[in-house]
């Protein structure tokens, strides 16, 4: 009989892939295997196959401060590399901002060797010259970079370790060139396709740390009990001394969204006093602190509110009354302070960044700055807001508070995500709204966006089951974004997260997909067992670890995931104020019997086993007694056993949209106005070019040129390029207005300039807000009519860099004395202060003659840093729409 149960486990096959197979005992993708020895040990040879085929092109360029500012976008210095017999390259030398005679557009022609070496040797006197005699560097684009904002010379390219991410590159001094003797030639050696032995896995997994005090699970699927043991071993490694959760083996500390997402699915009921601990240490002055990100941090990183759907799953698993009192306040006053400072006058919608896709061009297009990324309206976060008014409303009630406008404020965030978000043509949400004064929508899918759109119940019952069906999928798994943006290397572009893969199981599960269930289980299954780890995360097109920008092992967020397999799909248990409702989901490949064993919830210690396969249950028991509601009760205390039989049948199989890996067309770039033309640079494989006019279809083109409409008032025009399959971004708008209509109000007009040496500004001078200096200023003009218009502000923020720390500084705006928006003034280089951007525009109606416009720093408008909330204005800008 135990020789027939091993033959039966070798054989039975879940899931049959395009490149992999996962079997009940193993995992078999090419030539590689993983294979489970025992519920407490696993074995695996699976190597990373980046080292192989490593071509012989290169295309690079050179990033000033690390920025993409040395040639236009899109334009690299580009090379055949031919290595000598001891692997080592020398280029000849380059004159910055200029392509030599010795490079050559080319493809590859064969392969490097592993750790080959390529010497770089930059000519960057005419840049140090300009710096000695003016000052400043004006580069092919226009922009400039001063004499005392220099901080080095950096290379980016796209061949491994070198990569086109400029946001993180000035923090990669690996890549930075230098010039020891000032004599204006800098010098780096990169090591091309670098070969470590820390890029392969480990050979073999064998439990280390105590598990007994967690339930213990027995199946009939070797493969899920070692998944679930070795989540749980890694689990207590994420757990540190000081009682919180780590983020991953590569990312100490608590994060508010990881932490935050992974209590959901999981460390609620699992580990709950480690989850409160974790939550309570990312809170500040009564308020949920939005972490460290683009721009400065909130307000143009928008989701920690994702922390008040935590808190309440632990309170929904605890019944903590206390719990509920601590953190009532807190969510309170984190979403009265949202509310004032995320919506303004065109939607419902919240403002801020993609929730988790925090990495700027990883997502957007790559024109968008912080100040542009603040005044999206993204699908995810706008499903984690909604979400987070739904249970204030609740917890307000418990609370005895009467206030009934979170809930309509929830309901207008609903109804406008599904008028507004949702792509007819497609039948899923489309990403985000994007642009400056007018909008218009990615029609990527954004994957954890459209799975939170179904379990938080924005979608109805039809787009939710079109989303399920429709939401593309490649074969290792449901992509981040979908389709991916060419020349960006994978991190959240071009990959897959295991969390967010758990969080579409999920969605797939409670609503009766079983197609996607059962390719989703595989998609996670895979990488966790041949990796032997709950890796971050994976390229999206061959399913391997190594090429991300960052991935680290036991990350906290997948290794929840995998978790939650077992407790949300295959147990169906779902948490409710007054107890537990089951709703088990088993695809017919996994029936059997899962058995949970030493569940620990509120007064009670259970154990629960689901018996057969199917998406419906037959019959509930509690301790030996049928009950006709699948619920348990959260008022028993004591001993319980929960026994549950499917229904051995699927009543709705669903389906999957299992696409290529494809890549979008890249947007057009270096579009401007030429007189009455506006004008690109051509596109390789576009088939045409969409151009639009205030967010709406002005005409198609097949050239890169139009003639345009020159107007009285501000248009805006962007440019599509039209691919055969997908379409791109829209580039940046270029603003088309008589410069007789433009109003400008210099700062130093209404306060004291200031004596600080930048410089870039124009007029005579700037103004310094602080927290204590200009606290408030009061602008005076007049129009000459009736209407609408847009006002923005010119300024400068150095406080820290463009995509990371915590000091974006904030101010409120009123006209005549009517509240009409918030200021975003987001940091743009660390010590950056002479490089000058603009703020958010905002949409006011005005009344023909004089005006006054106040711009003052109000108690909401504290940042995440608390301490520094500064920026260099230099003036308001007014223009009629």
């Amino acid at each position: 009989m135990i020789t027939l149960a091993g033959c039966h486990q070798e054989n039975r096959l879940l899931y049959k892939a395009e490149n992999y197979k996962v079997y009940a005992n193993r995992v078999v993708q090419g030539k590689y295997k993983a294979k489970v020895i025992s519920p407490t040990q696993m074995v695996s040879d699976y190597q990373s196959p980046a080292n192989d085929n490593f071509p012989n092109f290169i295309e690079f360029k050179f990033a000033v401060n690390g920025k993409d500012n040395e040639l236009p976008v899109g334009v690299n210095h580009t090379f055949l590399l031919n290595p000598d017999k001891n692997k080592l390259i020398s280029l000849p030398t380059i004159e910055f901002g200029k392509k030599g005679k010795d490079e050559t557009q080319s493809n590859p022609t064969g392969s490097l060797p592993a750790n080959t070496k390529m010497e770089i040797s930059l000519d960057a006197r005419a840049l140090m010259k300009d710096f000695k005699e003016k000052g400043f560097h004006q580069f092919s684009n226009g922009s400039r970079i001063y004499k005392d904002d220099f901080k080095g010379i950096f290379i980016a390219g796209n061949l491994s370790p070198l990569s086109w991410d400029f946001d993180n590159l000035a923090t990669r001094k690996q890549f930075q060139l230098t010039d020891p003797d000032g004599d204006g030639i800098y010098t780096t050696t990169v090591v091309l396709n670098p070969y470590e032995p820390g890029n392969f896995t480990a050979k073999k997994w064998s439990l280390k740390n105590d598990i007994s005090g967690y339930p213990q699970l027995h199946s009939d699927i070797p493969l899920v009990d070692a998944m679930y043991n070795m989540s749980l071993d890694e689990t207590v490694q994420d757990i540190e001394s000081d009682g919180t959760f780590r983020t991953g083996e590569s990312w100490p500390g608590v994060w508010t969204r990881d932490v935050s997402y992974s209590i959901i699915l999981a460390y609620a009921y699992l580990e709950p006093e480690v989850a409160k601990t974790s939550l309570m240490r990312k809170v500040k002055n009564g308020r949920i602190i939005q972490d460290t990100g683009t721009g400065g941090a909130w307000p143009v990183s928008s989701d920690r509110s994702i922390w008040a759907t935590a808190a309440w799953e632990i309170y929904k698993v605890t019944g903590d009354q206390e719990w509920l009192k601590k953190i009532y306040p807190i969510i309170k006053n984190s979403v009265d302070d949202d509310i004032k400072t995320l919506l303004n006058n065109q939607n419902h919608l919240m403002m801020g960044e993609s929730s988790f896709l925090d990495w700027r061009k990883q997502t957007y297009p790559a024109w968008m700055n912080g100040v542009d990324i603040s005044q999206s309206r993204c699908l995810g976060t706008n499903a984690v807001h909604f979400h987070s008014l739904m249970i204030l409303s609740q917890m307000a009630k418990m609370m005895e508070d009467t206030t009934n406008r979170y809930v309509q404020l929830a309901d207008s965030i609903k109804a406008d995500m599904n008028s507004k978000l949702w792509v007819k043509e497609k039948g899923y949400y489309g990403q985000y709204l994007y642009g400056r004064n007018n909008f218009s929508l990615s029609t990527r899918s954004e994957a954890l966006g459209e799975a939170l759109s179904v379990l938080f119940g924005v979608a109805d019952t039809a787009r939710v089951r079109s989303i399920l069906e429709k939401t593309p999928v490649v074969d290792y798994g449901i992509p981040t974004i979908y389709p991916q943006i060419p020349e960006i290397p994978p991190y959240h572009n071009n990959s897959i997260w295991p969390f967010v893969q758990a969080y579409w199981n999920w969605a797939n599960a409670r609503h009766g997909n079983m197609a996607g269930l059962e390719q989703g289980l595989a998609a996670l299954y895979r990488p966790a067992a041949l990796f032997l780890t709950n890796k971050e995360n994976m390229v999206a097109g061959n399913g391997d670890f190594r090429d991300t920008q960052v991935n680290s092992n036991r990350q906290l967020w997948s290794i929840a995931g995998n978790l939650a397999m077992v407790y949300r799909v295959f147990l169906g248990m779902d948490f409710h104020v007054d107890g537990i409702e089951f709703a088990p989901v088993v695809p017919k490949a996994y029936r059997g019997s899962f058995e949970v064993t030493s569940f620990h919830y509120r007064k009670m210690n259970f154990s629960i086993k689901v018996k057969g396969y199917g998406d419906e249950i037959s019959h509930f028991f509690i301790d030996g007694k049928e009950t006709k509601d699948s619920f348990l009760p959260g008022n028993l205390s004591g001993k319980h056993k929960i026994v549950i039989e499917m229904n051995n049948r699927v009543r709705h199989r669903g389906s999957i949209n299992r696409v290529a890996n494809r890549f979008s067309p890249a947007a057009p770039m270096q579009v401007k106005l030429k007189g009455d033309h506006l004008t690109w640079r051509p596109v390789k494989g576009a088939d045409s070019y969409t151009v639009y006019r205030n967010g709406k279809f002005f005409q198609m083109v097949s050239d890169t040129a139009v003639r345009i409409l020159l107007t009285t008032r501000l248009a805006e025009y962007q440019v599509e390029t039209r691919g055969k399959a997908d379409n791109s971004f829209l580039s940046q708008p270029v603003d088309v207005i008589s410069p007789k209509r433009v109003i400008e109000v210099e700062a130093e007009q209404v306060a004291q300039k200031s004596s600080l040496d930048y410089h870039g500004y124009s007029g005579s001078g700037f103004v310094e807000l602080t927290k204590n200096k200009n606290r408030k200023l009061v602008f005076h003009f007049t129009v000459n009519h009736t209407g609408k218009y847009t006002i923005d502000f010119r300024y400068s923020n150095g406080s820290g860099p463009d995509n990371t720390d915590n000091k974006c500084a904030i101010r409120t705006v009123n006209v005549d004395n009517q509240f009409a928006g918030v200021a975003v003034f987001a940091q743009r280089g660390k010590d950056e202060w002479s490089n000058w951007g603009w703020s958010n525009p905002i949409q006011v109606e005005l009344k023909a003659g004089k005006n006054a416009l106040t711009l003052s720093l109000e108690d909401f408008n504290q940042n995440m840093n608390g301490d520094i909330n500064t920026a260099m204005l230099d003036y308001m800008r007014v223009r009629p729409l």
